[in-house]
């Protein structure tokens, strides 16, 4: 088993790829592209992907080291329902051109509501 630490910093880079790719989809669309026009569309899918994989891998390894359970702890399934939201805005990005301002300011928000749970805990 890995350090906490460690598991924090797989946590961030998880979590700064996801946003990273995120940032370059809704960048894209914004400015007039679709998916078929994105010739990095492979790259950001799969960075959007794998940081996904690692947040949650961040997460869930952090949660070990706590020796919390997931199922017990309610701030921990609304930062999922976050990590879903997240998960599915790269679809929402090409589908719906016309939300791309929201998104780029939806996205911070997002996780910023993420980051107010695991440092407040409030339920």
């Amino acid at each position: 088993m890995f350090s906490y630490a460690l598991y924090k910093v797989v946590h961030f880079v998880g979590i700064f790829a996801t946003i990273a790719a995120l940032g370059g989809v809704v960048l894209h669309v914004h400015n007039g592209g679709d998916k078929s026009s994105n010739r990095a569309r492979a790259m950001v899918a799969a960075t959007h992907g794998i940081g996904l994989f690692l947040t949650l891998l961040g997460g869930f390894g952090m949660l070990a080291r706590l020796q919390l359970d997931f199922m017990s702890v309610p701030w921990v399934h609304a930062k999922l329902l976050v990590w879903l939201v997240l998960g599915a805005l790269i679809t929402v990005a090409y589908r719906a051109p016309g939300a791309s301002k929201l998104l780029w300011f939806g996205v911070p928000v997002l996780t910023g509501v993420a980051a107010w749970l695991a440092v407040a805990k409030p339920f």
